[in-house]
């Protein structure tokens, strides 16, 4: 029996050493080929200063081009409202209409 046992523990250590081994292969590859698992991670594109020099004032100018339109018309059209005939024209429509209904439901 403890034979077996010493053996088991060779066998065992002989496992490990063999999957070290297997682990600084991979690792060794995956460092030379990219990130993790060999899938290289995207490289992020480099902006020149002067590049994002333009794009800020851009972004400054359409700033700059929204906040005068807001200031410059505040109220813009005026807000219409109905009369009072209108109005009044408009509820005695609505009672003829209902009025229209409830005939044809009596009869």
């Amino acid at each position: 029996m403890p034979n077996i046992i010493a053996l088991l523990k060779a066998e065992r250590d002989k496992a490990a050493q063999q999957l070290n081994g297997l682990n600084a292969a991979l690792a060794a590859f995956a460092g030379a080929y990219g990130g993790r698992d060999g899938v290289r991670a995207p490289r992020r594109r480099k902006l020149s200063a002067k590049g994002l020099a333009n794009i800020r004032a851009a972004q400054k100018a359409r700033w700059a081009k929204q906040k005068s339109a807001s200031t410059a018309s505040p109220k813009g059209a005026p807000k219409r409202r109905i009369s009072v005939a209108g109005r009044a024209r408009i509820a005695a429509a609505a009672r003829a209409r209902w009025a229209k209904v409830k005939a044809a439901r009596k009869a």
